[in-house]
């Protein structure tokens, strides 16, 4: 009886064991490739629960996140002025075929980046090549990150990978190439200082120019106006002292010949007349109106 059951519970565990070796989980992070005596049997992409047979196939996970390519250390490039720059770079990539990746690279990442590294660095080489410093630092830099992550795309393909981002992070120049783009900055931008120094002395002669001209116009404008009210107050004098002479006696003297007279200031002054003068005929004939009035 105890060898029956001995029998039974080894059976089962027997059958556990091969069933939990037949039974296998995929992430939704990863691939799964089935093997059968070493040939690719089927490739799982969605996650799940899967079977296999057990002690004949085999299982291996490849990841189905993007992944990248990061150097540490600068690569020196070329450029077409002959010029050395230092370039640190990065790739996006992730695996979009793993049966291809598997039989291209046996399923290495360590080699799928070595490929991928060699084809990066051979497109900025030649995209770097062709344009100059400050194209590559500059101008073109996002131009050559698309060309070559197009180029290094068509490549990865062979080998089942895609190449989802190339991004340079780092561009320095050499020593003896920064003295003399610094240099060239420094007379750049002192040539246009001068620019600047220029138009703005010439705007400021034009503003003091023109300001110099609505002076003499102000002035010029104030000039004749006051000779306009000048005139006008002498026209106006005029007519005020001419008319009650007109309308007085001939004889009357004139106010301004009055002035000697006024000036009398003791009963000792002594006024010396001829007796043909229009005072003294004006005084005689005052004085006989006086004694009229008596």
């Amino acid at each position: 009886m105890s060898a029956r059951i001995n029998t039974v519970v080894l059976t089962l565990v027997t059958v556990l064991v091969i069933f939990a070796m037949s039974m296998f989980t995929v992430d939704q992070r990863q691939f799964a490739i089935v093997f059968q005596l070493g040939e690719v049997k089927r490739v799982i992409e969605e996650p799940g629960l899967y079977f296999k047979i057990p002690m004949i196939q085999n299982v291996r996970f490849l990841d189905k996140r993007i992944l990248s390519l990061d150097s540490n250390e600068l690569e020196r490039f070329i450029t077409s002025e002959k010029k050395n720059l230092l370039v640190d770079s990065y790739v996006k990539w992730r695996i979009v075929d793993p049966k291809l990746y598997y039989i291209s690279l046996g399923g290495d990442e360590a080699r799928a980046k070595t490929r991928l590294n060699q084809t990066i660095n051979a497109g900025l080489r030649e995209e770097i090549g062709r344009r100059t410093v400050h194209q590559v630092i500059s101008s073109e830099r996002d131009g050559i990150m698309g060309l070559v992550s197009e180029r290094a795309d068509v490549d990865a393909r062979r080998i089942g990978v895609q190449i989802v981002d190339v991004r340079l992070k780092r561009i320095e120049l050499a020593s003896d190439v920064s003295e003399a783009v610094y240099r060239r900055m420094e007379a750049e931008r002192k040539r246009v200082a001068n620019e600047l120094r220029s138009q703005g002395y010439a705007e400021s002669e034009q503003i003091r120019a023109d300001a110099d001209r609505q002076r003499e116009i102000i002035v010029a404008n104030a000039y004749r106006d006051a000779q306009k009210t000048k005139g006008e107050g002498d026209a106006k004098a005029t007519a005020i002292w001419s008319g009650p002479s007109a309308r007085a006696p001939s004889s009357i003297p004139s106010i301004a010949a009055w002035k000697p007279i006024g000036s009398f200031k003791s009963k000792n002054d002594v006024l010396v007349l001829e007796p043909s003068s229009e005072f003294f005929k004006y005084m005689k004939g005052a004085g006989r109106g006086n004694d009229k009035g008596k």
